[in-house]
């Protein structure tokens, strides 16, 4: 048997060489075997080549998931190339953002569009017959740039290397059950361009040869049907899927209405292990999963510099719900006070616990050591691992009697929408542009369907009168959909510390109302807008 590499590319062609005609991926009509993808992959590698790129030079990949998405990123990646996943909700100012701070030098996306940042766009993966040009496969070498919010409040590039990758898709096979196996049929509806998807979704599939199916876009009863169809073995989802897929069978079987949960219970009749990541899993959903559909999910955690799967329930056996489990195979784990900045009393920094007497432990920052860690953000390296080899996520944990990880809170003031960042800087550069905004401040607040959602709260200009619809049509304008507040709330000032920046704490703890129908809001406004 071939010894695989450690890039995508290099799993795919080690996929098509252990078993050619294998099924590769299912995408509605499309069919691709494990070497017609590989050939695939070798013609786009030459059609980079024969447009100018070369070894290093970053290309960005805004495509739907489909064979097309794959084909321009394993192309890419077979080419020596660094590729850089968009978002496909990105506006063309988020959209340019990337590719001017990237220095992407091409842009392979769908639709007619000017060039953006002087980035050349192709409509689709370039082509070329004859042999690729040979890239050594180094694990060392950089993969992708998965742009993810950071401090600055502007999305920031995660440098993944191929080793990093591939260390994580290593640690997530050696649980037990592992999350893919070689005769899995694997459900892939997660994007693509985000890394769970990515990684923990296809990454996992090259690196066994299983067989991905793979859905442009989620729709609850289109996938069910699908899921029974094709047969799915494994589910790698996310809450709202879970949840989606809930209310499709609460509005009522068409086929059966005296069993609503038929259509359920028979899309995941196959199904032998399904996941949530990306966002916590509300404990309802969990328990109504398992009661109604008869499968237990198992609940992960990870973040996109990690590559991106950190710890999950399938690492302990021990399915709870509203549990992440302990570290995966290979990471080190620690709880860190966040003041002192040191392991808590009772972590020995190896991710065991020693819990005395049933106590819990924590709550505590998460911080993480292991092959898996991105290289720091692009272009210096900068914010990565420090001197030791450990990141702080920002996020808060404890740990329960039986040594496994509850999720308690976030450090930061990030939002996390269905798994996606959102900065509140970000969105609030965008709302203080409005004529009618005096001052804006963003925070997230509790939703059953997407984890968190973005609130805003803001002091309309004097004399003003400001339409909750307008404000958010404006923002909709510059930023993607799950970046746009749901919900305001204004009030006549906000809170500020005494070096005079906005308290987000402060406008969490007074709860606020917010309006997402409100016709309008005076200069004055004291309570929620209408």
């Amino acid at each position: 048997m071939p010894e695989a590499g450690t890039s995508l590319a290099a799993l795919v062609r080690a996929a098509a060489q252990r078993d050619p005609d294998a099924p590769a991926v299912v995408a509605g009509d499309r069919r691709l075997s494990w070497g017609e993808l590989d050939a695939a992959a070798e013609r786009v590698a030459a059609g980079y080549a024969d447009r100018g790129l070369s070894a290093g030079d970053r290309v960005a990949v805004q495509l739907p998931n489909g064979v097309d998405w794959l084909r321009a990123v394993l192309g890419g990646l077979r080419a020596g190339l660094v590729v850089v996943p968009v978002n496909t909700a990105y506006t063309d100012p988020e959209l340019e953002h990337v590719l001017t701070d990237s220095g992407a030098a091409l842009l392979v996306a769908t639709g007619v569009r000017d060039p953006l940042a002087g980035v050349p766009v192709c409509p689709g993966p370039p082509e070329a017959d004859g042999p690729a040009p040979a890239v050594p496969d180094d694990p060392a070498a950089l993969a992708f740039l998965c742009y993810t919010s950071g401090t600055t409040g502007r999305p920031r590039g995660a440098m993944l290397t191929s080793g990093a990758l591939r260390a994580n898709q290593e640690q997530c096979l050696a649980m037990t059950p592992p999350p893919v196996r070689p005769d899995d049929r694997v459900l892939l509806v997660l994007p693509l361009f985000h890394v769970y998807g990515l990684n923990a979704g296809f990454g996992l599939i090259a690196a066994t040869g299983a067989c991905a199916v793979l859905q442009e876009s989620f729709d609850p009863r289109a996938s069910l049907a699908v899921m029974a169809e094709e047969q799915v073995t494994a589910v790698p989802g996310a809450p709202p899927m879970y949840q989606a897929w809930l209310a499709a069978a609460d509005a009522g079987n068409l086929e059966d209405p005296a069993h609503p949960d038929a259509e359920l219970r028979r899309g995941f009749a196959a199904v032998r292990i399904a996941s949530a990541g990306a966002a916590p899993l509300p404990e309802e959903v969990w328990t109504a999963m398992r009661e109604r559909a008869a499968v237990t999910v198992w609940e992960g955690y990870g973040l996109t510099e990690a590559a991106p799967v950190v710890a999950s329930t399938l690492a302990t056996g021990r399915a709870k719900p509203a549990c992440i489990g302990g570290p995966v195979p290979g990471l080190e784990l620690a709880l860190r006070d966040t003041a002192a900045a040191a392991p808590l009393p009772g972590d020995d920094d190896t991710g065991t616990a020693d819990a005395e007497d049933g106590a819990d432990e924590g709550p505590g920052e998460i911080w993480v050591r292991g092959p898996n860690l991105f290289s720091g953000y692009w272009p210096d390296g900068a914010d990565g691992p420090d001197a030791e080899g450990w990141l702080g996520t920002g996020d808060l944990a404890y740990r329960d009697a039986d040594g496994d990880l509850h999720l308690v809170d976030r450090r930061s003031d990030l939002v996390l929408v269905s798994g996606f960042n959102v900065y509140p800087a970000e969105v609030e550069r965008v709302l203080d542009q409005h004529p009618a905004v005096l001052e804006s401040a963003v925070i997230g607040v509790p939703d059953a369907r997407t984890g968190s959602a973005v609130r805003a709260v803001v002091v309309p200009a004097p004399g003003g009168r400001l339409a909750v619809e307008e404000l958010q049509a404006h923002a909709a304008g510059s930023l993607a959909r799950y970046k746009v507040p749901t919900s305001v709330h204004f009030l006549p000032s906000l809170p500020h510390s005494l070096t005079g920046k906005v308290s987000r704490a402060r406008l969490r703890e007074l709860g606020l109302p917010g309006t997402d129908d409100a016709a309008t809001a005076p200069a004055d406004a004291g309570g929620a807008g209408g």
